[in-house]
Order: structure tokens, then sequence, then C-alpha cells
């Protein structure tokens, strides 16, 4: 039972991708795990009898609209920021919160430059994109892809991918070829993966286009078969891409922030999401909810000041539903960052697409 009081609430600032040309299934389960992470702070008493008012505003993966909002709700009051899915939009918000003096914990967003400089403003559950995608390279040469193609659309947090890939694989015997995903038909690109002679093909390119139907085409084409289609931002975690590609989208190996077995409270927290959103909840889902865990104890031990939030994230400690969470900063990384979250590479099951299979795990 509540144990709030008629308080005054506690206002937290919401971001999220709700609308196209946002990803809006991955905000959808965003705002799923901090809203019950939000209900279930009330219900404990909220933070000393004042409940939490969680202020939604969408984004549409818009930097500009990211900063409008971010100017708006620093205006109301809110104590702290959280969430953002997309990297660009994340980036925009973070620079503006940083500016601010607003206090922000990024749910989802894994641009290792969330923020042109090292900020105490800023801190990060999702793990820098170096670090996941390092991962997913090792994946691969484990597996034996050494002639790996990227199918890639202009945008920084793609051209950060390849680089990423690029720069792992090659000390280790590997090879990145770079193809266009954004041309108007996917045919030149099964060209000339045919005549590359890659053994996988990764999709560094928006869902559901160009995605979609480059998966299509490539499954259809019998000079393709056997090639690895892999999708390292994770599209393949979310039903639509099930629902779109069926039997095309299994075996795409992809990267996941969850651990291969759950704690008894991200057993708890899975099935209190699994019935908001009537699905199965993503890792999107887990990040939001980890999220509105940590500000609630940061808010209960610290106080709602919002420079107190700041100095208080090298502080923190606290169990979320993958693990315990700390704030550290890894070299290069400009912001405070949980190091490192559970991750997995994880596929659907060619014999059941809606059964995950998990391939490659690092430890919690």
């Amino acid at each position: 039972m509540s144990t709030t009081t008629s308080a005054p609430p506690v206002r937290i600032g919401a971001l999220a991708p709700l609308t196209r040309p946002g990803w809006t299934e991955a905000g959808r389960h965003l705002l799923a795990g901090l809203e019950l992470a939000v209900a279930e702070t009330d219900a404990a008493g909220g933070i000393d009898g004042r409940p939490l008012d969680l202020m939604v505003r969408d984004t549409a993966a818009d930097p500009r609209r990211a900063e409008a909002a971010v100017d708006e709700l620093a205006g109301l009051g809110v104590a702290a920021l959280a969430g953002e899915y997309h990297s660009v939009a994340a980036r925009a918000a973070a620079a503006r919160a940083d500016a601010l003096g607003l206090p922000f914990l990024c749910s989802s967003a894994v641009l290792d430059a969330l923020t042109e400089r090292p900020t105490d403003r800023v801190a990060r559950l999702a793990p820098a994109q170096s670090h996941g995608w390092r991962v997913y390279a090792d994946f691969l040469l484990a597996a034996g892809h050494t002639r790996v193609a990227i199918a890639a659309e202009p945008s920084v947090y793609w051209a950060a991918g390849t680089r990423i890939l690029r720069d792992h694989l090659a000390p280790r015997g590997g090879t990145v070829t770079t193809l266009d995903a954004s041309a108007p038909t996917p045919g030149p690109l099964c060209d000339a993966l045919a005549a590359g002679g890659a053994t996988a093909l990764l999709l560094l390119s928006g869902f559901p286009d160009p995605a979609v139907p480059i998966v299509r085409a490539v499954r259809r084409d019998p000079r393709l078969a056997g090639l690895l289609i892999g999708a390292p931002a994770g599209q393949p975690e979310f039903a639509e891409w099930a629902a779109l590609l069926g039997g095309d989208g299994a075996a795409i190996p992809f990267l996941r922030y969850l651990p291969e077995r759950p704690t008894p409270l991200g057993a708890r927290v899975e099935t209190a999401l699994r019935a908001r959103l009537g699905a199965a909840p993503s890792f999107v889902a887990f990040e939001g909810y980890d999220t509105i865990t940590v500000l609630a104890e940061t808010l209960r031990a610290h106080g709602t000041d919002r420079e107190a939030i700041a100095r208080s994230w090298p502080r923190v400690t606290v169990e979320g539903s993958r693990g315990t969470i700390r704030f550290t900063r890894p070299a290069g990384t400009p912001v405070r960052q949980w190091a490192w979250p559970p991750v997995q590479v994880a596929d659907r099951d060619p014999a059941a697409p809606t059964r995950f299979r998990t391939l490659h795990t690092t430890p919690a």
C-alpha cells in the first residue's frame, strides 16, 4: 500500500521516441519500464513520502525536439531527466541538460560521445557502443567470420559502429567492406555481396526501411545462401521485426543487454512488464525500470537538489533488475557509466521465431 502523502511530488522528466520517425516500439517498452518503477516507488512510500511525477515528452528521435523538451522540463522544475533510446536525440538532450545543470540518467543510448566534453551531470546505464560492439565483433571472429560486409546508412551512430567494428576486426585478420544501404532497391547490394565474398552482412541501417527489404532480398538470393546476416543494434529484439519478417528474421544475431539468467528481481520485473505490455519485454524495458530505480534511491539518499544528485553518481550502488549498478568513468568515456551491464549476442530461433537463443555472453 502506498504511504505517500499530499506533499508535492518530485518531478522527473522522461524522454522517449513515441512517434515516427522514432522507433516507437522501443519507446513504448522504455516507457513501460519507467512507469512500472515509478508505480513501485510510490507504493513503497515515494521519496520521503512524496510521490514521483513522471513528465513524459516525445522526442520522435529528433535532436531539436529533444533539446526543446529538456528546456521545457528544466523550466517545470524536474529534479532529474531520464530515458531516451536514440543516440542522436540523447546526445542533444545530454548537451542541453549539462548546460542547464540538470542531471540526466540516460537509459538506452549507447553512442560513446554522449557529450562532447567530460561532465559529472550525465550518467548512463546502457553500455558504451565501443564496449558492446567489440563483444559482437569477438562473436563474429569466434564463429569464423573474418570477411564482413556492412550495409550502412549515413549517421553519426552508424559511422561510429562501422569504425568500432573495423578497428577491432582488422588487427585480428578481419576485413570490413562498406556497402550503401540507402539505394532505392537492394539488388545492387546483393550483387556486390555475391562478388565480394563476405561471409557476414551486418545491417547498420534503419528499421523497417531499409533493413526489412534487404533481409528479404538476401534470403531469397541463391548466390547468398549461407551468408550470415547480423544486426548489432538490436532490431530483431522487437516483436515488429518478427511480425514483418517471420522466418526470414530468424538466425540474425543482435546485441541485447540482459544477463544469461535473470536475477530474482529481474524475474519479478519481467512478469510485471509482460503484464503491462501484453508481450515479452525487451531489454529496453528493463533499462527503463532500472533508470527510475537508480534515481529513486539517489533521491532518497541525497535529496532533490540537482547538484547533489549529480555529485552522487560515483557513490551510487543499487540492485537493478539486471545486476548491481555502480557508476565509474572508463577511459575515453565522457559521462558516468555503468561499466558494464551484461551483454548478450542472441538471435531468434529458426524453429520458433518468437523464441530467442543466446549465442554469446559476457558477465555482468
